[in-house]
């Protein structure tokens, strides 16, 4: 049986809604499924977020070898390549790439959180392979 909480103020659900639509610098932990992005994004190599050239595109077709597809939602894309770089070089991340990361709707507290998650994943990693 569903139970639903009558006790809660629809208008004060509302304004706490536009309150968070006016401040948009109000930080927000990241969703599932952009941890999952996250986390994905450790097997992607740094080729994964270059481009393919016209020579690529033409022996991957003639050959039938599918190129690696980019998300489809850009705001995801934009984590997965931040998050590929991060898994490879640690804090030192291309500026460009933080730019895009704040331009499509994230926030520093965001940035920083995925960069700590990361950088425990990795020491982690290197502490099972060291132990």
């Amino acid at each position: 049986m569903a139970y639903r909480d009558f006790t809660i103020d629809p208008l004060a659900v509302a304004e706490d809604v536009a309150n968070e639509a006016a401040n948009p610098s109000a930080s927000r932990p990241f969703s599932a499924l952009e941890w999952t992005t996250i986390a994905l994004a450790r097997r992607d190599s740094l080729a994964s977020l270059r481009q393919p050239g016209r020579l690529s595109r033409a022996v991957g077709s003639l050959f039938g070898i599918g190129e690696q597809t980019r998300l489809a939602d850009p705001a995801l894309e934009t984590l997965r390549r931040l998050a590929v770089n991060a898994w490879h070089y640690g804090y030192r991340l291309p500026v460009s790439e933080i730019k895009a990361f704040l331009a499509a709707g994230f926030t520093v507290d965001q940035l920083e959180s995925l960069l700590d998650s990361i950088g425990q994943a990795r020491i982690s990693e290197r502490r099972r392979v060291i132990g």
